[in-house]
């Protein structure tokens, strides 16, 4: 058996619900029916507890890949930074101007190389994990 009820609603909330009673094909009363069954069931928390591990479980995955990219990405400058001070001599003093120049020219390559991959949207990250796939490959 079905009671009436009066229900007074805000009128954006009265026309959110006419829109979804026709695009759902679907009374008010079934719908707001519904609602209010949902509302009042004990097994909402879960479903809303459900919900809310899921999305922490996918920011957790989220997190740990953010933190492998950070770690690939500063163990690469690590190793560049090691290999250039290991690898780029150093200007006697008469050549400082020299020297000025020539790492304004490489810091400019620099950017535009950078720039240039950016715009790409390659990452290092993916050629690196391609890279050690296919020398795993090949062993």
């Amino acid at each position: 058996m079905k009671v009436q009820t009066k229900v007074f609603l805000s009128r954006d909330l009265s026309l959110a619900l006419d829109a979804a009673a026709l695009r759902m094909k679907r009374s008010k009363s079934e719908i707001m029916q519904a609602a209010v069954a949902a509302y009042l069931s004990p097994d909402g928390d879960e479903a809303a507890e459900a919900a809310v591990v899921r999305r922490l479980d996918r920011i957790g995955r989220d997190l740990n890949r953010l933190e492998r990219d950070v770690t690939i990405s500063n163990e690469a400058i690590a190793l560049f930074v090691k290999a250039w001070l290991t690898a780029t001599p150093s200007l006697g003093a008469g050549d400082q101007k020299a020297q000025n120049a020539k790492g304004q020219e490489r810091y400019a390559g620099f950017l535009e190389a950078l720039s240039r991959r950016l715009s790409s949207g390659r990452l290092l990250r993916t050629e690196v994990l391609d890279e050690s796939a296919e020398r795993l490959g090949n062993s």
